[in-house]
């Protein structure tokens, strides 16, 4: 199977014809007139992976294509002796040839509502053997269930002593106490703090959804202090976070910069792991274990699903031991009562 350098799909200079092919620029129109950015930037990268693998006009594949793709995929890079932990696998993860799979997807969806294709060749899944489940076919792709890793207050600590910058400590906190997304907090303007408050505006969160955000107020804190002594008078926007130094003093900080100033802090500090979206999870984990309502936890989180908030309650370790120790006090007590009679 051919493979083409996956510049010649991504890299051209018109960035309304990505792919230079007629069915796939149309495609990313239609995502680009219902989407966010992140989700078109993910979805042109996602099928420039896929034609790259399978060297075929789009209208030409099918389901034996998709499946030789998901083999590729799945096939261990270097010299395959070292495996994730999580999943066992030497491949690209089945989360990432998941995603890969939904762009794919997505296009041949479209193309069949337009008229342009017969069938999507994606194979919704595969058999099972009778007298398992009853219904269709299972998982194309298994996508296996891990827990996020989340801070122990003591690497908290370390992470936010570790930080230079009150900027740094601002973006920091808003993700550890307010639990923002990364894109949340980059995306903020001076207009959406409200310190009398003590909350945020979140103008352009995941999906486009507004929310108001309870915040700390040492956040308020260090976002004054960084107001007052770093950020440069001179700056044009109105982000709230911007470049301190360099060519691009004055403009917006970029994912790529909040990225590298947790990493260079968490090197500091000597911690093994500490990312923007492990200090989110580390955030809604807290505030379960303190006890605050799902539901609460929902709204702080901007989740549109509950069953994501779910998720929290297997992280909230002492929040669950909790609730067992109770379950099973309850559970003696009748069985002696029982005895008892």
């Amino acid at each position: 199977m051919a493979t083409r350098d996956l510049h010649l799909l991504t890299g051209r200079a018109d960035p309304e014809h990505p792919f230079g092919v007629a069915v796939l620029d149309r495609y990313i129109e239609f995502v680009a007139a219902r989407c966010r950015p992140n989700t078109v930037a993910a979805t042109v990268s996602d099928l420039g992976v896929f034609f790259s693998v399978i060297d075929k006009d789009p209208l030409a594949v099918t389901p034996a294509d998709v499946l030789a793709f998901i083999a590729e995929q799945r096939r261990p890079r270097g010299d395959g002796r070292v495996v994730r932990l999580a999943d066992g696998e030497a491949g690209l993860s089945a989360r990432t040839i998941k995603r890969r799979l939904a762009s794919v997807s997505g296009l041949f969806n479209y193309l069949v509502i337009v008229g342009d294709a017969n069938a999507n060749p994606v194979p919704r899944g595969v058999s099972r053997r009778r007298g398992r489940r009853r219904g269709g076919a299972g998982a194309l792709v298994r996508v296996p269930r891990t827990l996020p890793k989340v801070l122990d207050p003591p690497e908290v600590n370390a992470l936010m002593g570790a930080l230079r910058r009150w900027r740094d400590r601002a973006m920091v906190e808003a993700m550890v106490l307010g639990g923002l997304r990364r894109c949340e907090v980059l995306g903020l303007r001076l207009e959406d703090l409200r310190a009398v408050e003590r909350r945020v505006f979140i103008a352009d969160g995941k999906g486009g959804h507004q929310r108001l955000v309870l915040m700390s107020a040492r956040l308020f804190t260090s976002v004054a202090h960084y107001l007052d002594v770093e950020r440069p008078q001179e700056a044009s926007t109105d982000n709230v976070f911007v470049v301190l130094k360099g060519v691009r003093r004055g403009r917006p900080l970029s994912e790529d910069g909040l990225d590298e100033i947790v990493r260079a802090a968490r090197l500091r500090a000597g911690l093994a792991h500490a990312t923007c979206h492990e200090l989110r999870h580390t955030c809604l984990t807290r505030l379960r274990e303190a006890g605050m309502a799902l539901e609460a936890i929902q709204a702080q989180a901007g989740h549109h699903s509950i069953e994501s908030t779910r998720l929290y309650l297997h992280l909230a370790n002492d929040w669950l031991a909790g609730e067992y120790q109770q379950a099973v006090a309850s559970i003696d007590a009748a069985s002696l009562e029982a005895v008892a009679r």
